[in-house]
């Protein structure tokens, strides 16, 4: 199979510039495909499938009368990122991060940015993810975004956009792990002539950045990962994390709050946890405090974490973040607190609930992508180009009915990665999600899960929505 016949169209194409022009950080993949005998790369994208499917790299969609696990489509063709190019994103996720950090710890503490009328207060108090309750909260060392998953997109003139930020309990990091470990056995001549850089070191940046939360003191703290259970969409990842880092899985069922302490239940009595990897949302972690119908959270957790008695990641409140409407403000963010600009752009954002805006988003439905402020996995928007006239009608009437729950953006044309489809490639588009770490310092792991739209001309690349991923390979030089 070659890519003789393979037109990158009128998009930015990831490896190749034009029509059998490879760009020359990927030319030594293409030959090494070109070089495979008929049929072979389609024998080891099926051997990569059934790997994956072996490891049990699964995951569940909410609803779906098909079961509750489906196996994660995987595709063969990699993503290539230059040295270069890697260079500016990590630069520009590194004080992404740093400003957002800065930004939850003020609000939850004096609220300077709403006193010096950079934020309206009424955005912050009306978004889902600010937690009164944590007002006053002091998480260790001043931290409370440790684990973040920044999703990233290109435009057709290869410029990169922050598409959004995913700062409470992000997934995929797993997948990137095992599309990895799989990629090495299907292409292993490719990894010794090309250097990449590595994504195995995530595991330990992980725990030794979970460690850093721990009280003080303390000679060998212990660290559980917390998840929601098994019928929780990233199961897979919650254990597959918990073991690659040699820490215990619990559920609320499991963890008691016991003499001022989180303590988790065991064969052995009662044993004291030290830090918690959250998995769930904020709102179910204490039914005292937040949702008293909650079975999967601690009764009593806030005080013990108030009184910095156990480490959390992320930090409780952290969610204020990740709504699309305060989305909009971080590049003041970034003025506001770093006196520096923004080196990776936000996507530009129409605000609902600003009346000129909604009258513009209003007028060019037909042209705009319209999200919901606190829907993920690609629920709750309009792609109006692909949507009928009744479909923008009815999400008009949403929108005048709750403009502060909205934002709109331009269609973007999304960059694309050749893709193996039955016995052809064919371009389709994809986004990009790295993975940051916040401890004694920020740490960015090279590549990330690139998702991609296996649906024909589907710019929609999440899971839940017939999306599939890609190895991201991050050239050393």
């Amino acid at each position: 199979m070659r890519f003789d016949s393979y037109d990158p169209g009128d998009f930015y194409d990831e490896l190749f510039a034009g029509k059998g022009k490879p760009r020359p950080e990927a030319t030594p993949l293409i030959e090494r495909i070109h070089s495979l005998s008929e049929g072979e790369l389609k024998r080891r994208q099926q051997a990569a499938q059934i790997a994956l499917f072996k490891q049990g790299v699964t995951f569940s969609v909410y609803g779906d009368s098909e079961g509750t696990e489906r196996i994660f489509p995987f595709d063969i063709i990699p993503r290539i990122v230059a040295a270069g190019e890697w260079a500016k994103l990590e630069a520009g996720l590194k004080q992404r991060i740093f400003a957002l950090n800065l930004f939850i710890a003020d609000i939850y503490g004096e609220q300077k940015i709403i006193k010096d009328g950079i934020i309206p207060a009424e955005l912050i108090h009306s978004a889902k993810g600010f937690l009164p309750p944590c007002m006053g909260l002091k998480p260790p060392a001043g931290i409370w975004c440790h684990i973040t998953g920044t999703d990233l997109v290109r435009d057709r003139d290869g410029q990169w956009y922050v598409l959004e930020d995913n700062l409470r309990c992000p997934s995929g990091v797993s997948y990137v792990l095992e599309n990895r470990r799989v990629m090495k056995t299907t292409f292993p001549q490719v990894f010794r002539t090309m250097e990449i850089e590595p994504v195995h070191k995530y595991p330990g940046h992980l725990l030794e950045t979970l460690l850093n939360l721990a009280p003080k003191n303390l000679a060998d703290p212990t660290v559980a990962v917390l998840t929601p259970g098994i019928y929780n969409s990233a199961y897979f990842e919650h254990s597959f994390l918990a073991q690659q880092m040699g820490v215990e899985l619990v559920e609320g069922r499991d963890l008691v709050v016991a003499d001022g302490y989180l303590q988790m239940r065991t064969t052995k009595g009662l044993q004291r946890v030290d830090v918690l990897y959250r998995r769930i949302d904020d709102d179910f972690i204490d039914p005292k405090v937040f949702r008293p119908n909650s079975l999967i959270g601690i009764p009593g957790f806030m005080e013990v974490y108030g009184a910095g008695r156990v480490g959390i990641a992320n930090a409780l409140g952290t969610g204020v973040a990740d709504d699309k409407v305060i989305y909009a403000y971080v590049p003041q963010m970034i003025h506001y607190y770093l006196s520096e600009d923004p080196i990776l752009p936000n996507v530009p954002t129409y605000l609902c609930w600003e009346p000129k805006q909604l009258e513009y988003v209003l007028g060019n439905l037909d042209k705009l992508v319209v999200k919901a402020a606190n829907e993920s996995g690609g629920y709750g928007m309009l792609v109006g180009p692909h949507a009928s006239q009744e479909e923008r009608e009815e999400f008009a009437q949403r929108i005048q009915a709750n403009p502060r729950n909205y934002i709109a953006q331009p269609t973007l044309c999304l960059s694309r990665v050749p893709t193996l489809v039955d016995d052809h490639f064919e371009g389709c588009h994809v986004d990009l999600r790295p993975y940051i770490l916040y401890g004694k310092e920020i740490y960015v792991n090279p590549g990330g899960l690139t998702r991609v739209a296996l649906k024909k001309g589907s710019l929609v690349v999440n899971s839940s929505q017939g999306g599939g991923s890609k190895d991201t390979w991050v050239l050393t030089h």
